[in-house]
């Protein structure tokens, strides 16, 4: 299956026109983390995702830091190769600790909300409680979670490009280029605009999308298929493990502990059989190893994939995250153009009654009910109207710019979750085809080892005489 070294996808040329070979002599102008680099032909779909190279990452050698302080932490060494320019060296490599990781993610996260970052394994585990999350087991258990997660982002054709994943692999000062990112993050501040301003009544996040895109309509029906399907394996497979061997040794209902029980059913009866002692003691032994063979490959294959399963299905929310915050830049400009269309009605019906018109209050009951309110307060002379129309004035043309931004914004989230979801397609079917490959594997590996513990019985049992 695809090893460390040979993680790449086999239906994506990596190489391009513009990138065939590296020069790290090359100095590309920085425009924001993880700018694009474009290689859009004309007769390309500007929807396809495009990489500039390759990204070959790897986390390995989990080391205890500090052992035996109350500081005491895990550091792994993560390393990369790579042809991409942005980089200073093709070998780039690094030791970080678990709270590296965790702002490596938040960061990207915050810097690219239109791109889907994977998640990172849940720290508030129990290990954390007991004491032994430095055990060789939780270790690297976190490590191929770690593992994975930089997988991922070295197949986004953005992400990989990234400053802060290259100072993540390059950097020797982390710490100092974590604070430089913190006070200085890249790209302008978002100034508050009139969309804030608005309240949450308006733009709440219980509102639906009127007019839904069906490409994403389709989108969130696969997504829904695709959770349900890993959700139904994860829970197969976990009762599959519970049944082969549930990891307790006490609990004695499985069936490694089965396979053990009649084992030593056998050896007994073989103390009593003085005849056939020695064959009965190896068929004895032999049921001993298909028993450890069985525990062999619940924790070499079975967890690796229901760790996997979770994995992907943690990756995929991630992916329905995005879905969702396009609905929602949607969803924004729908309701500033309501609210958009409901002031210029406003600044109409004040502009009809200044005017005299017999029809000036027929704008409906609202309208007349706020005249008659107005007349009460004494508010319906026409200075009045007037500097409240010079007030709708202004505040239409801030709508009217803030709309045009919105509906820019919408449709520029909606292209880019377009590529968004190429690469998640992407991903995917590299990582099941990577985790159904190392289940057959896996599988192929115990029937072969089984296969050979009963070859070599089968001849010890048919030497077995039976007198009549």
């Amino acid at each position: 299956m695809l090893g460390d070294d040979e993680d790449v996808f086999d239906s994506v040329t990596w190489e391009s026109p513009s990138a065939q070979t590296y020069d790290a002599n090359h100095s590309e102008p920085s425009i924001g983390p993880g700018f694009r680099q474009s290689t859009t032909d004309a007769n390309d779909d500007p929807n396809h995702p495009k990489w500039e190279g390759y990204l070959i990452t790897s986390v390995k050698d989990p080391v205890k830091e500090l052992a035996e302080t109350k500081d005491a932490y895990v550091s792994y060494l993560v390393s990369a190769k790579t042809n991409l320019r942005i980089f200073s060296t093709p070998n780039p490599s690094s030791r970080r600790r678990f709270q590296d990781f965790v702002f490596l993610r938040e960061h990207l996260v915050r810097d690219f909300p239109a791109c889907v970052v994977p998640a990172l394994p849940d720290k508030h585990r129990l290990e954390y409680i007991t004491g032994d999350r430095f055990s060789p087991e939780f270790m690297e258990r976190r490590r191929l979670d770690l593992h994975r997660f930089l997988q991922r982002l070295s197949r986004h054709p953005t992400l990989q490009r990234s400053t802060l994943l290259r100072a993540f692999f390059e950097s020797t000062e982390w710490h100092v280029h974590m604070h430089q990112h913190i006070a200085h993050p890249p790209g302008p501040e978002p100034s508050p605009g009139i969309i804030d301003n608005i309240s949450d009544t308006l733009l709440n996040a219980f509102a639906r999308v009127r007019k839904p895109d069906e490409r994403f309509l389709a989108m969130r029906e696969n997504v829904d298929k695709f959770e349900e399907g890993l959700v139904l394996t994860e829970r197969l497979y976990n009762r599959v493990r519970g049944r082969t061997s549930d990891g307790n040794p006490e609990s004695g209902e499985d069936l490694t502990a089965d396979y053990h029980d009649l084992a030593v059913a056998v050896q007994g009866l073989g103390f009593l059989e003085s005849g056939i002692t020695d064959p009965l003691n190896h068929f004895s032994n032999t049921l001993l190893e298909f028993s450890a063979l069985l525990r062999h490959e619940t924790q070499t294959t079975t967890d690796p994939l229901l760790a996997h399963l979770h994995s992907l299905l943690t990756y995929s929310h991630a992916n329905r995250a995005v879905l969702k915050l396009r609905d929602q830049k949607q969803l924004d400009f729908e309701e500033l153009s309501d609210y958009l269309s409901g002031v210029t009605a406003e600044r109409d019906r004040l502009a009809a009654i200044i005017s005299g018109h017999a029809g000036s209050t027929g704008l409906g009951l609202g309208a007349y009910l706020k005249d008659r309110v107005d007349a009460i307060r004494g508010a319906d002379d026409d200075r009045s109207r007037v500097e409240k129309m010079r007030k709708l004035d202004i505040k239409i043309k801030e709508l009217q710019d803030a709309v045009t931004t919105a509906h820019e914004t919408s449709d520029a989230f909606s292209d880019e979750t377009l590529r968004e979801q190429a690469v998640f397609q992407y991903t995917k079917e590299a990582e099941m085809k990577e985790m159904l490959g190392n289940l057959a594997d896996g599988q192929i590996e115990f029937y072969k080892a089984a296969m050979e513990e009963w070859d070599r019985i089968i001849p010890v049992i048919q030497r077995i005489r039976v007198d009549v």
